[in-house]
């Protein structure tokens, strides 16, 4: 090689490392040794791309919805950093799917009772566009909770009822029971959210219909049903296929609500398979299926992190992104276009555990789905709105080094771990109630000696809780496609579903002249 050669080389690759921002600087720099030049180009570029970001203005064929239950503003910054640490970087510079979105929001949780929502009253918030009392689910807040009476004539409808009345397809996929709060927003009307099956209404005076049996009563046209929760659709003496003769909470009433559904899809002429399973599932072509009943689990689907593990599942499960591209690809089919819910559900149960590692493993699998519907789909035809119903009480904690271990101890810098002022170290995340509340002889544990990176490690709390409960601050919202732009800002929670009423010109909106299909004449 010649001396010019190698000249032109090194001209080269300093230019390159200089307009990068990284390294062949003298100095020594801290983190990923980006320099201020670093910075620089990552701000300008950043700001140039959403400077130059237009809206989407006009109809939105298609609306999917993500619902990160639990997924708390902390819990979205601890998954963007778990993902790049997984990857093998430091992590606090990563970006998850859905932020590499053009807009975003806040939403404001609190529900019509109480300042601390819980997962029923957000969805009644932002499916059916009103709030509501706390534990209900699909009516309006003259409903007093556990009242069955008071339920008669309160009821309200859901993005889900007016995407349907529009003529097009419907479904939603879950992680938890499809019986639970989130996905009944869409189909239910209760006093009282806890009414999954017949176990619990049976006794209830008023005759209220349960959860399950007004999926399948009411709501045959619906073409996508996936999650857990066979249990309150089998018989109590039919056996579980995974779980024998536990059907504790099987029906009292002599229905089997699964047979029941593919007569109703037989009637309509559909195409339909029933799976409960893996295997199954995945047997499922879309292109010839026009409706799919899918009940993974007796009860909710398995964490994330144990989907996979021959100790916790027998058949195996689909992972939420595998279950949301089958879902698009069913719903797509339909020329007027769809509507669909996907809830990562799990992320509100490991941290009503105490149990970080469960939850963001599970925010990772969310994430993992938003890309999937991302990718399926085109950003001039659907509108994407990814958002959390409440927030948790997890916490960043202390001054961690750039690239500490999530789930570690907080560091020193040199090594070692930081200690708090009773001189025992503690972890970055923290939650500020749960059942990770522990004294002895009048101090907190020390964990000096405990692996706090097992998945079953519950993080120390401010105040003791059997579960850790909701927090009330405000939760994100992300959106991109057909006017994602007005989500920006701060926003009432029910104003979501009014926005994507308005974006898909159903229900209120319904005319073209009051949504925007008007504003493209």
């Amino acid at each position: 090689m010649s001396n010019k050669l190698r000249t032109n080389i090194l001209l080269v690759f300093l230019f390159l490392s200089v307009a990068s921002g990284f390294i062949l600087d003298p100095k020594q720099y801290s983190g990923n040794g980006e320099t201020p030049t670093h910075w620089r180009n990552q701000a300008k570029a950043n700001i140039l791309k959403k400077a130059r970001a237009a809206p989407v203005v006009g109809k939105a064929k298609n609306v999917i919805m993500f619902l990160g239950d639990g997924m708390s503003i902390p819990t979205i910054s601890a998954a963007r950093i778990l993902k790049g640490q997984l990857e093998g970087q430091l992590g606090e510079e990563t970006v998850l799917s859905y932020e590499q979105f053009p807009w975003s929001g806040l939403s404001k949780t609190y529900c019509q009772d109480s300042q601390v929502t819980d997962s029923a009253a957000s969805a009644t918030a932002y499916l059916c566009g009103v709030k509501s009392n706390i534990g209900t689910i699909g009516v309006d807040a003259s409903v007093q909770f556990g009242n069955c009476n008071s339920q008669q004539g309160a009821e309200v409808t859901s993005i889900l009822d007016w995407s349907m009345a529009a003529g097009k397809s419907v479904g939603f996929v879950t992680t938890a029971r499809v019986t639970h709060a989130t996905p009944a927003g869409l189909y239910a009307n209760v006093a009282a959210r806890g009414w999954e099956g017949d176990y619990y209404t049976h006794s209830v005076a008023g005759g209220c219909k349960d959860i399950a049996a007004q999926l399948i009563d009411d709501y045959k046209p619906i073409q996508v049903i996936m999650g857990g929760g066979r249990r309150f659709f089998r018989k109590f003496d039919q056996p579980d296929p995974e779980h024998g003769s536990n059907a504790h909470y099987g029906r009292r009433d002599g229905r089997d609500l699964v047979q029941e559904w593919m007569n109703g899809q037989q009637n309509l002429g559909r195409t339909h398979r029933y799976v409960w399973n893996e295997t199954d599932f995945n047997s499922i072509d879309p292109a010839t299926t026009d409706s799919i009943l899918g009940l993974f689990e007796y009860s909710h689907m398995q964490y994330e992190l144990e989907r996979k593990d021959p100790h916790h599942e027998k058949a195996g499960e689909p992972s939420l992104a595998e279950m949301t591209d089958k879902a698009i690809k069913i719903l797509s089919k339909n020329p007027k276009g769809f509507f669909l819910l996907v809830e990562g559900g799990r992320i509100d149960h490991g941290h009503h555990a105490g149990r970080a590692k469960m939850a963001l493993y599970d925010a990772l699998a969310f994430q993992d789905a938003v890309a999937k519907g991302n990718e399926l789909t085109s950003e001039s035809d659907t509108l994407i709105v990814v958002t959390a119903d409440h927030a948790h009480t997890m916490v960043f904690a202390g001054y961690p080094s750039r690239g500490n271990d999530i789930f570690g101890k907080v560091d020193d810098g040199h090594g070692g771990a930081s200690k708090a002022s009773d001189n025992l170290p503690y972890t970055t995340l923290l939650y500020g109630d749960g059942p990770g509340f522990h004294i002895t002889n009048g101090h907190r544990d020390d964990i000096s000696h405990v692996d706090t990176t097992d998945k079953h490690y519950q993080q120390q709390t401010a105040v003791y809780k059997t579960s850790e409960t909701h927090g009330g601050d405000d939760v994100a919202i992300h959106a991109r496609g057909p006017m994602a732009h007005v989500l920006s800002g701060t926003h009432e929670q029910n104003e979501i579903a009014h926005l994507m009423a308005y974006a898909s010109c159903v229900g209120d909106y319904v005319n073209d002249a009051d949504c925007a299909a008007s504003l493209t004449g």
